[in-house]
């Protein structure tokens, strides 16, 4: 290499190392920019909720013929386990609450009165139950409650039934049964007597 050619390299090289520093300089003395805040996004305001649970969507009161259904599944699973002596497939039909509350060994005790009386609840199929209140649902807890019961000789068949629903579908959260003489019809109220007016001659 000539001295030429070793000088302009040197130079080119001393150079190049001077705009090296400048740039390292000038990258130190500058503060690094803010970033740029996010845009906000629109969001619908928020809907003050009451403490508590979360509110539940208001259930409907469900019509004669579901409630016919729905105390008529509840008696026959019943008479199922009666019969059996197995209790299983009624707890495992019931709401969490029920579940919780009851292991089948459990309902079998609870339902041994009924058991030694030795009866069948399968008239149950074709009989039609007797309300003897309007069926309500609680407000507050969203619980469907139904008592009545089915005719029958020599016994009739008195039910109290709370139903909770469990992810659209009613399910038993209190069962009470029992088989009792029928109670006698009140008798219609006599008609009034009429007064009878007697007609005389005064002497």
């Amino acid at each position: 290499m000539s001295r030429i050619e070793y000088r302009f390299a040197a130079c080119f090289a001393t150079g190049l190392a001077g705009v090296l520093l400048a740039v390292a300089i000038a990258s130190a003395q500058t503060p690094p920019a803010k970033p740029e805040p996010p845009a906000k996004k629109w969001a619908p305001p928020a809907i003050a909720q009451k403490s508590g649970a979360p509110a539940q969507p208001q259930v409907v009161m469900p019509d004669a013929d579901k409630i016919l259904l729905l105390v008529r599944s509840t008696l026959l699973t019943l008479n199922d386990a009666l019969q059996t002596g197995n209790f299983t497939v009624l707890r495992d039909m019931g709401a969490p609450g029920f579940r919780e509350a009851n292991s089948a060994g459990k309902l079998a005790q609870i339902f041994a009165p009924l058991a030694s009386q030795g009866i069948d609840l399968s008239a149950v199929t074709y009989l039609a139950p007797q309300l003897t209140e309007m069926p309500t649902i609680d407000p507050q807890r969203q619980m469907l409650h139904l008592k009545g019961y089915f005719p029958g000789q020599p016994l009739q068949v008195n039910f109290e039934i709370l139903y909770e629903p469990v992810a659209g579908r009613w399910r038993v959260f209190g069962l009470s049964v029992n088989a009792v003489p029928p109670t006698p019809a009140a008798a219609p109220p006599a008609p009034p007597a009429k007064a009878s007016a007697s007609s005389g001659k005064a002497n």
